[in-house]
């Protein structure tokens, strides 16, 4: 498999689609790995470009440790990826979970090698409730992810899936296959990283790393997430970016690369070619 060794000897595997072009980076989302990615990294090689997608450590096929499992350690980690294989003029995307992972790594390590920042229904800039954050989820939100992730996280991740993850809850037409993927890779990740992981999603605050993105940025945000809300995500982040274009899925939840592909990977296009 192929996987570059960071700073304390880990091993993030990835993915490499396509040979040739401009490269495209895929972040996945918790408890997610690279999988995730698959069509649109497809559809993006296929159509002139190399599309690159990692396993965060502690997800799927990279290492499982026991430590760094928090966004300053993603954003190195990331950053070994993209100087082991020598990534220039990079679009960075980055859905969930991985749009934070993205984001701090361009706000930790620069945009010397960066040429569009894309945030697909992404976490910044902070998911929690907090005083200066009065838009932010309550931490029973989150204190109720660690419980069910600590007590049977299969059953947890079963009813993400059937739920508000894909909005099966309210769309009900989101195939078995879909739902079942989210599963296997939910349990393909490391019982700690996937705990641990809750806390660097939902606590880390990126507001300071909106504040230094001085790339082309696209948001995209369907307007009925009930993972990271509208208002709690896109809309504030847009809003932060200069310049920043704000791309709002009507009607559309949490899992935008499954549930909105066709359109997700259209805009893609145009933005990375643009």
């Amino acid at each position: 498999m192929p996987t570059v060794t960071t700073d304390d000897g880990a091993e993030i595997f990835y993915r490499d689609y396509g040979s040739t072009g401009t490269p495209v980076l895929l972040s996945h989302g918790w408890p997610l790995n690279s999988d995730a990615w698959e069509a649109t990294a497809r559809f993006l090689a296929e159509h002139g470009h190399r599309a690159i997608a990692h396993d965060r450590r502690g997800h799927g096929r990279s290492s499982q440790t026991w430590d760094g499992n928090e966004m300053d350690t993603y954003a190195d980690d990331l950053a070994c990826l993209i100087e082991a294989l020598d990534l220039r003029e990079l679009t960075l995307v980055g859905h969930s979970t991985g749009g934070g992972e993205v984001l701090h790594y361009l706000a930790r390590h620069g945009s010397a090698r960066i040429a569009g920042l894309v945030l697909v229904a992404a976490v910044p800039p902070l998911m929690l409730h907090a005083d200066d954050n009065p838009e932010g989820l309550p931490i029973d939100v989150f204190d109720g992810l660690r419980a069910g992730e600590a007590a049977d996280r299969s059953e947890l991740y079963r009813n993400l899936a059937d739920g508000p993850f894909f909005g099966h809850n309210r769309r009900g037409d989101v195939s078995q296959g879909l739902r079942d993927a989210f599963w296997l890779q939910g349990m393909a990740c490391g019982h700690r990283a996937a705990y641990e992981c809750i806390a660097a999603f939902s606590a880390t605050d990126f507001r300071p790393d909106l504040e230094k993105v001085d790339v082309p940025t696209l948001v995209i945000h369907g307007d009925d997430d009930q993972i990271v809300p509208f208002e709690v995500g896109g809309q504030r982040s847009a809003a932060m970016v200069d310049g920043a274009v704000l791309s709002v899925y009507e009607g559309s939840g949490h899992a935008l690369p499954d549930t909105d592909r066709e359109r997700l990977n259209a805009e893609l296009l145009a933005f990375i070619d643009s």
